[in-house]
């Protein structure tokens, strides 16, 4: 019996894996549930570099993720012939997944409602991001909200729920009408109201102050972040929700 169970459990685990879409596809539920990807998996298509219409050279496909590849070089605050990336669309209300991994000491970011406009240098001067970070050994990792998972300058994602540098993390964003919801590795880490007097307190206080309309655009696009590190993503999904 001990060993019809442990052939049970190895034949169902094998089952389950099965069942599972490999990276950058989706399944016939997902496509059902409307779910499309971002990423193929085998190219930069859909994505162009902030405010241009081409992409670095220092992003690329990796295996199958998108990968900037910095070349170890440190002593820029972004790589070379590189830069924040953005996708094509637009959207609302929306749930976006995900996967990100992230080199040691490494700092990146997921940004969402992201304008471009000649206006605007930077995505993160009018998006709102999602801390990616390498949280032992990363130099924000000391200062509260900008530790992975975080609001970026906003609100500390609670529990922290990262794992470490050179694994991959799941994120999922959902923003539904004003509502986020913020979830990492599968944990809730953040949950609040955008736009209303309580969000436009934490702007007052943040270093986005003084950023005409940062974090109080209702659609946008979503952007990679170069902050100089190797960092990878993989299994960029979304669901526009009505």
């Amino acid at each position: 019996m001990k060993y019809a169970a442990v052939f049970f459990a190895a034949a169902f685990g094998l089952a389950a894996h099965a069942s599972e879409p490999a990276n950058n596809t989706l399944s016939a539920a997902q496509q059902r549930e409307g779910w499309r990807l971002l990423f193929d998996g085998k190219s930069t298509a859909g994505w162009h570099r902030y405010n241009e219409k081409t992409i670095g050279k220092a992003w690329a496909v990796d295996g199958d993720s998108l990968h900037l590849d910095t070349g170890n070089k440190k002593g820029g605050w972004q790589a070379p012939d590189c830069g924040d990336i953005v996708n094509d669309g637009v959207f609302a209300n929306f749930d976006l997944k995900i996967d990100w991994k992230i080199a040691p000491a490494g700092n990146s970011g997921v940004m969402f409602y992201v304008q471009e406009s000649p206006d605007h240098k930077y995505p993160w001067q009018t998006g709102i991001e999602s801390q990616v970070l390498d949280n032992v050994a990363a130099e924000d990792a000391k200062f509260d909200k900008h530790r992975a998972g975080d609001l970026y300058d906003l609100i500390a994602g609670k529990p922290e729920a990262v794992r470490p540098a050179g694994e991959w993390n799941h994120l999922e964003i959902i923003c539904d009408h004003g509502r986020l919801v913020e979830k990492l590795n599968g944990i809730v880490v953040v949950e609040t109201t955008l736009w209303d007097d309580a969000w436009k307190k934490l702007i007052a206080g943040s270093k986005f102050r003084d950023m005409a309309g940062f974090g109080m655009f209702r659609s946008g696009k979503i952007a990679l972040q170069d902050h100089g590190a190797d960092v990878w993503f993989r299994n960029i999904m979304i669901r526009e929700l009505k």
